[in-house]
């Protein structure tokens, strides 16, 4: 019997969504010429900022990516900056299901790596420490490794939804951001469209969460786009398009080693979220996870990792123990002690 042979974009499908954010593979030969310019943007997008890159993907075991949508503005830089969406991606290859977790921004989260004891909200830690307190703080406030880190710059989702033609999404709902109004439907938007639709949070009823999962839903229709029959035409294209607003800590060369042991994950994408509650502290609003919630956040990601279970124990836990009056289900004054001094006197998108 004549053995089919492998495609041909497989491989390289696998090094795209990484870049993506989604962190999927899939395995087979590549292309020389695509291979010389993947590994050509890689070069240009990695960055370990110090730390020793993690060799889960190399080994070929469950990981965890931290990624981090930042809102830098028109600077260009992607190394600063607060990071407005944060997802932790788990991908399993035993039961080849990729999950995307995603945590509000506004979290009351313990800075890791700071000089004192802060606590702020989360998404301040890339902008204070980088992407090593971003993987830190996370860390600790969910109890599970981090072997990895992604940096987007939300001006870059733009660039690279054209770059795949435009994605197809479906809006529960009717509304206008930066000029650009999406109709209740579904539609093919433009990287422009794309990134308002990813973006708007105030008239969404669900607020940041649906914001959320909207942000999950563009995504996911990205992965769609590149794993159709046309879609490695398209990778040249958008591997130039990603260098200079991609950061991350993925060796390519555990991409080339490790790649084929999770190319059943693509088939397998769901979404989850840390749900929080609304309370004011030193004149903001935050969003506070329940010792409840995080332990159930925890112990879902712990079983994706193949982790066994084990309760969180951090300063978010210890303060809700000091907060007996918190019941997560209602917006509270709630006490630091002193943890947090920081006034955020605006909200940001």
């Amino acid at each position: 019997m004549q053995r089919s042979k492998p495609k041909k974009h497989h491989w390289i499908r696998w090094t795209i969504l990484t870049l993506l954010a989604i962190i999927l593979v899939s395995g087979g030969v590549f292309v020389y010429r695509i291979y010389h310019v993947t590994e050509t943007s890689f070069n240009k997008m990695y960055a370990t900022n110090g730390q020793t890159p993690a060799n889960a993907i190399k080994n070929g075991r469950s990981f965890s990516v931290l990624i981090l949508g930042v809102d830098t503005g028109a600077d260009g830089r992607i190394d600063k900056g607060n990071s407005d969406t944060l997802m932790v991606a788990t991908v399993n290859p035993k039961t080849h299901k990729t999950v995307l977790h995603s945590i509000p921004r506004d979290t009351l989260t313990e800075m890791v790596g700071d000089k004192k004891r802060n606590m702020q909200k989360l998404n301040a830690a890339y902008n204070l420490g980088g992407s090593k307190m971003a993987k830190a703080s996370i860390s600790k406030l969910l109890g599970i490794p981090i072997d990895y880190y992604l940096t987007m710059n939300m001006g870059g989702l733009e660039t690279m939804v054209d770059a795949v033609g435009g994605v197809t999404v479906t809006s529960n709902l009717t509304f206008t951001f930066n000029n650009i109004t999406i109709q209740k439907g579904t539609h093919h938007l433009n990287g422009k469209e794309a990134l308002s639709y990813a973006r708007m949070r105030y008239d969404d009823p669900k607020g940041d969460y649906g914001r959320q999962l909207r942000q999950q839903a563009v995504i996911r229709a990205v992965a769609k786009k590149l794993a159709s029959t046309d879609g490695l035409a398209r990778y040249q294209k958008l591997m130039k398009a990603l260098e200079p607003n991609v950061r991350t800590d993925v060796p390519f060369s555990q991409l080339v080693r490790g790649g084929l042991k999770y190319r059943h994950n693509m088939d397998h994408i769901s979404s989850k979220q840390l749900q929080g509650t609304d309370a004011w502290i030193n004149g903001s609003s935050y969003q506070i996870a329940t010792t409840a919630a995080l332990n159930k956040t925890s112990s879902e990601l712990r079983q994706e990792l193949a982790l066994p279970a084990k309760k969180v124990n951090n300063e978010e836990t210890k303060l809700n123990a000091l907060n007996p009056t918190f019941d997560g289900k209602n917006s509270q004054l709630y006490n630091t002690f002193g943890l947090d001094t920081v006034y955020y006197t605006e909200n940001t998108y």
